[in-house]
């Protein structure tokens, strides 16, 4: 399984809440090639938004082991999981998450800075801009900027550390559709650039008809296919 750059076998997330245990994942196993896009879907409660969490290492799995491009990632502490997220995965929210007093351009170098990385983290963010269309944008604030743009700011912040994975959490649900379907056609243009495997959290159809693979979650579970 050399090609797969996600591989999680018998995942499990239980939650205590006082004397009550919900089994938000019950035993998912599946693996995700590298430079695939593919889509998470389900109803809520279906465990999907659990599943983000773990794949994107913001969170741990009750039981189970995830491979995350070649390392495996379950049983790694806080600190350890933070430093995998910053190198590995990249995040794009609904709700853009940028920072509002800061320009496009500072928004874009942050990873960088957390990285550690001490030069040319501005000619990188100015790059990544670019590749997004937005190089006319840089020293804008996310107030100057529409929906689109700003989710676009967070493409390039997302993709700015090069990661193994790029995980979307219904990328366009805060746009029109014109912008939303903008959005999708990057982000798909991006992964047959780059070859950066894609995850998109979704609720819509159609967006994961754009998707090569559809995951679909029932009650923490793997639907099987038909």
């Amino acid at each position: 399984m050399s090609d797969c750059v996600i591989q999680a076998i018998d995942l499990t997330k239980v939650y205590s809440m006082g004397i009550v245990e919900v089994h938000a994942l019950r035993g998912v196993s599946f693996c995700i090639n590298r430079g695939e896009v593919v889509s998470i879907m389900g109803p809520s409660g279906s465990g999907k938004s659990t599943l983000m969490n773990l794949l994107g290492c913001l969170d741990h799995p009750t039981s189970g082991e995830y491979i995350l491009d070649g390392e495996s990632v379950a049983s790694l502490n806080d600190d350890q999981l933070a430093s995998i997220r910053n190198r590995k995965v990249g995040f794009v929210f609904q709700s853009f998450n940028l920072l509002p007093r800061s320009t496009a351009l500072a928004n874009v170098e942050l990873p960088l800075r957390y990285s550690g990385v001490s030069t040319n983290r501005i000619e990188r963010a100015r790059k990544a801009l670019e590749a997004v269309g937005l190089a006319d944008r840089v020293n804008h604030k996310p107030t100057e900027l529409s929906g689109g743009q700003q989710q676009r700011v967070a493409i390039a912040r997302a993709l700015i550390n090069d990661p193994a994975i790029l995980m979307a959490d219904e990328p366009t649900g805060n746009l029109d559709s014109k912008s939303g379907k903008e959005i999708m056609e990057l982000i798909l243009s991006l992964n047959k650039e780059r070859g950066t495997t894609v995850i998109v959290v979704t609720h819509d159809p159609g967006i994961a008809a754009q998707t090569q693979r559809v995951i679909r979650l029932i009650d923490g579970k793997l639907e099987q296919p038909e």
